[in-house]
């Protein structure tokens, strides 16, 4: 069979059918998936259920895997393998585990995963083993369609400017010190206000306001004002899309600028909701 790519949303995501991603891929058909992310951002794998090993095997196509640093939460049989989970091995709820990448309010929940690295992420790829009867989606927002609908004056004011990234319980989102409870030492870096995508060169925010502390330079009340007017466009519906899990699923998201994500922490919380995961590697984030 043949990759088909479709789009999702105008704004961003892609769906891919014509592959089983359990199983071996050729080059020819890597580059097509890398095109694809390269255009849509987002690229979803329907239904094919996957082992850890089955999982990192299709990750690697993508380029080399990293452990999380959220340790506690390492698959102990595959050490690449991240588990998203809101319950203890008890049964018992997980707030820590809930929060990590989830929050009630998505407009303060928006990010791109491991800006408080000095090397982010190329790729997540998360996908689901076990999902609540509704709720807990995971939503995107085109970071690149948010830039361009900024007034030409905004633009101008927040190109080269820097700002602070910060995973740790010193932080002004309550939600963010939940999922931090269990780190080793706080993780914090410092990247462009916006950023050029690695690949496309295309201009899109970076700053976001789960892990964004605040502009360097500016004092914190003028800095909020600003990353407000970037958390506010991120926020326009015209530019989201949002995913309805289903067991099996495999998301793929960019996390080099240009798509941001949050999931939904609207699920019941006594149904099981369980994810693995995978990083791959990426590189420096540029200014624009």
């Amino acid at each position: 069979m043949s990759v088909r790519i479709e789009k999702l949303s105008p704004a961003v995501g892609a769906e891919v059918t014509g592959i089983d991603p359990r199983e071996p891929l050729d080059a020819g058909t890597v580059a097509k998936l890398e095109a694809a992310f390269e255009e849509h951002g987002v690229l979803l794998f329907r239904e094919a259920p996957m082992t850890p090993p089955q999982l990192t095997a299709f990750s690697r196509n993508f380029g080399n895997l990293q452990p999380h640093v959220q340790r506690a939460y390492h698959h102990p049989e595959a050490p690449e393998v991240v588990v998203m989970t809101n319950q203890h091995a008890d049964g018992s709820f997980d707030e820590t585990g809930a929060r990590r990448g989830a929050i009630e309010d998505v407009r303060q929940g928006w990010h791109s995963d491991l800006c408080y690295d000095r090397e982010p992420a190329k790729a997540t790829l998360l996908h689901a083993t076990n999902v609540p009867s509704s709720g807990g989606n995971t939503c995107f927002t085109s970071a690149y369609a948010a830039y361009d609908a900024l007034p030409e004056q905004t633009r101008q004011r927040v190109r080269g400017l820097e700002a602070l990234f910060v995973y740790g319980t010193d932080h002004r989102s309550k939600s963010l010190v939940v999922a931090a409870r269990t780190l080793d030492k706080e993780q914090r870096a410092v990247h462009p206000v916006v950023n050029a995508h690695a690949a496309s060169g295309r201009a899109a925010i970076y700053a976001n306001p789960l892990l964004t502390a605040g502009v360097i330079g500016m004092e914190q009340e003028e800095s909020d004002r600003l990353l407000d007017q970037l958390f506010d466009m991120l926020d326009r519906p015209e530019f989201r899309w949002e995913h309805e899990w289903s067991v099996g699923d495999t998301l793929m998201w960019d996390n080099r600028g240009g798509v941001m994500h949050s999931g939904r922490l609207d699920y019941p919380l006594g149904e099981l909701r369980r994810f693995l995961r995978t990083t791959v590697t990426g590189g420096p984030i540029l200014p624009a």
